[in-house]
């Protein structure tokens, strides 16, 4: 059951085809799938896209240079080369209120809709006409069957605004507002489904190596049990670069883009970097086992633009005794030869949450 009453959805709706836009820090990705076959639920990765865009657009999540976002996915669109103008956007976890509560069972949706408004005006820190909220009924509590899980999702209208204005410098038209780890959640299913029994029972780790936060999100038998945000990430790396070899920082984010180092990068940047990186994600395993009753992970899967660093999902498997790899949702999926396979398993770390977005196309009402 989905609320319909609020102007975007936090919660999957079934929909027209959706570009799956992720706005980060550093670039606009753009994802584009098809269904081939729905019986089986295969689906075909037709276009994507990565567009850099300056490091003072979005500052701590929030947009702050509208022209130059609505200009990088203006950007993007036009080098995808596609017709949809219909997309899914997303905001970071940090922006977005979330809390699950139960409620009574069988109610009517109004009834409903006044009670999530209700709890909701409780542990908001803002007026209700201040956000946009949206709820799903998640499922009935095991232990109470008179009752089901909520989870209710709001952020403040400004968040949204500013997300969707951009899209509108662009031409395009937000369909559909997501929550940055939901999306990536949705298309790590394609991933755990190859694990042995689907992963069920397992712990799993997703770590997302973002340009200034590294964002970890520990799943079980597919719910979030567990999420934490380090400052930590690839602008770090590129600082390095800048200082160690007298370089501007857009000369420097291109040279670790293409890989132009001089020899002495790897033992004298790049390893220390990887060092401090990996100190970073066990500090974040750390604050999990002693903030919860686990004491292992099974899994961690590594995404972002840093996870295919050579040799940094072995430093984590060694330093967390955790089976670690590197992510890559198309794995599964056809290719349409607009696709390069060797480039695209070099980028299919940072479109998690593109490709979640895009997903949302394909969501049942």
């Amino acid at each position: 059951m989905l609320n319909k009453r609020f102007d975007f959805n936090f919660f999957p709706t079934r929909s027209s085809r959706l570009l799956g836009v992720d706005i980060s820090s550093s670039s606009i990705k753009m994802v584009e799938l098809a269904m081939v076959n729905k019986n089986k639920g295969l689906l075909c990765l037709e276009r994507y896209v990565i567009e850099p865009i300056s490091k003072e657009a979005i500052l701590d999540g929030s947009i702050s240079n509208l022209e130059v976002v609505g200009e990088g996915i203006r950007r993007a669109w036009q080098r995808m080369g596609t017709r949809v103008k219909h997309i899914a956007l997303a905001l970071p976890a940090a922006a977005v209120f979330t809390k699950r509560i139960n409620v009574p069972a069988g109610q009517r949706e109004d009834d409903l809709v006044f009670q999530v408004e209700t709890e909701a005006n409780q542990y908001i820190p803002f007026a209700l006409d201040e956000v946009n909220l949206d709820f799903q009924v998640v499922r009935p509590v095991p232990e109470h069957p008179d009752e089901v899980e909520v989870m209710i999702a709001a952020s403040r209208k400004d968040k949204v605004e500013d997300r969707v204005a951009a899209a509108l410098i662009a031409g395009l038209k937000t369909e559909i507002m997501d929550v940055e780890h939901f999306a990536a959640q949705a298309a790590f299913e394609l991933i755990e489904r190859q694990l042995p029994d689907g992963g069920k029972d397992q712990v799993i780790a997703l770590i997302d190596i973002g340009a200034n936060v590294t964002h970890l999100n520990v799943l079980h038998n597919g719910e979030s049990i567990y999420s934490r945000d380090q400052p930590f990430g690839g602008i770090q790396l590129t600082q390095e670069i800048q200082r160690h070899f007298n370089l501007s920082y857009e000369e420097a984010e291109t040279a670790k883009l293409k890989g132009n180092l001089p020899d002495s990068y790897a033992t004298e940047v790049l390893q220390p970097f990887c060092e401090a990186l990996v100190l970073e994600i066990t500090r974040a395993l750390h604050f999990f086992y002693t903030s919860t009753a686990y004491t292992q992970v099974n899994y961690i899967f590594l995404s972002g633009g840093c996870a295919p660093i050579p040799g940094l999902d072995e430093i984590v498997a060694e330093r967390a005794h955790a089976i670690t790899k590197i992510v890559n949702p198309f794995t599964s999926m056809e290719l349409s030869n607009r696709i390069a396979p060797r480039q695209l398993k070099a980028d299919a770390p940072s479109l998690m949450i593109a490709c979640g977005l895009a997903m949302r196309s394909f969501d049942p009402s």
